[in-house]
């Protein structure tokens, strides 16, 4: 039997309509780890008195700082787009009031003291699931799993997946404290933010951040991959989604203090986990606008993650974009913080 007839014996095997995950709708297999819409103003926890007081009176002391991006005009998008339909161009000019951005993504450890000062729960842990990376997925978990998603089989839903159990209820943080918190939705993330007194960064924002004052780059760096053959991010080596020879060190996240920073001092501003930002997606860029269109349905992600590839997902690039509805997580999901230069610093 040839292996195209295997391969649909187990899909009909398999049910890869993820039908309390959310529908299908994007060629990016990242895009797919998508949930049914549901947003804070659904949730009574959220918005009770007593947990928007702890809100505002707990703030985080910022112990991993952040740098200054100064005022002034930058170029962001380019007129060289790999992914057309993403909408990563044209290249268009931004003037940019100063800001400043983590110089890490948020950690576990990080994320754990803002659990820990607010009883803040995560939207995976509401909805008890989030995908998970199959490879990265025990034998007993994944022999109670009957859902796929069909486009990215990869992709598994995982019951008791969260920021606490990244690989399921069999899994734990040992030994990965300084690595990104994942499995955080857009909505967990704007919490943490707000929390500590910082916001999401726009789209512009995190793009200008990531190129650390070149232009028309691929990345951070350059455009060479591995320059000097050093290896600058995390990012999938081999064949995707069947083996990774791990030249990077690492098969999952690595810790976000990995890897030697950009002009601006910004740690691993691709690769590893995708960032969430403040924009909702849009492939048409409106001229002068620095934040979106003011409303949509998916927000945009940048950055790329561990699983990215040029032959699968080559959205490891600064330019590059993605999107997921705001209460959808992953376990290659994660962000950073930013704040007004105006404002004092934590």
């Amino acid at each position: 039997m040839n292996t195209f007839l295997w391969v649909l014996i187990l899909f009909i095997n398999i049910s890869f309509i993820m039908s309390l995950n959310g529908i299908i709708n994007s060629e990016c297999n990242c895009k797919y780890a998508n949930r049914v819409k549901r947003t804070f103003q659904d949730d009574n926890f959220c918005n009770s008195t007593s947990f928007l007081d702890i809100m505002l009176n707990t703030k985080q002391p910022n112990r991993n700082g952040m740098e200054l991006i100064p005022e002034g005009s930058y170029f962001v998008g380019t007129n060289k787009p790999f992914i057309i339909a993403d909408g990563e161009g044209p290249e268009r000019e931004v003037h940019l009031n100063g800001f400043f951005i983590d110089k890490y993504e948020v950690s576990n450890e990080d994320f754990q003291h803002f659990v820990k000062s607010t009883g803040y729960i995560t939207e995976a842990e509401k909805f008890n699931d989030s995908f998970v990376f199959d490879m990265l997925i025990s034998n007993e978990i994944k022999s109670t799993i009957t859902q796929a998603v069909a486009a990215a089989p990869w992709w598994l839903p995982v019951k008791g997946a969260n920021w606490k159990h990244p690989e399921g209820p069999d899994s734990n943080l040992k030994g990965r404290t300084r690595h990104p918190v994942i499995h955080v939705s857009w909505n967990d993330a704007t919490a943490y933010c707000t929390w500590s007194g910082k916001r999401l960064p726009t789209e512009a924002e995190w793009e200008v951040a990531c190129r650390g004052g070149l232009r028309d780059r691929l990345y951070p760096w350059g455009n060479a991959l591995t320059p000097n053959n050093k290896t600058r991010m995390n990012i999938w080596q081999g064949e995707f989604p069947l083996n990774n020879t791990k030249e990077d060190g690492y098969l999952s996240t690595s810790p976000v203090d990995e890897y030697p920073p950009n002009n601006y001092g910004l740690y691993n501003m691709v690769g590893n986990v995708w960032e969430w930002v403040a924009d909702w997606w849009d492939i048409k860029h409106i001229p002068g606008s620095l934040a979106g269109p003011e409303k949509g349905t998916d927000k945009v992600k940048k950055g790329g993650s561990y699983m990215c590839h040029k032959t699968y997902c080559y959205r490891h690039r600064c330019a590059a974009r993605g999107q997921n509805t705001p209460d959808s997580s992953a376990g290659n999901l994660g962000f950073r913080c930013a704040r007004n230069s105006d404002s004092k610093q934590p």
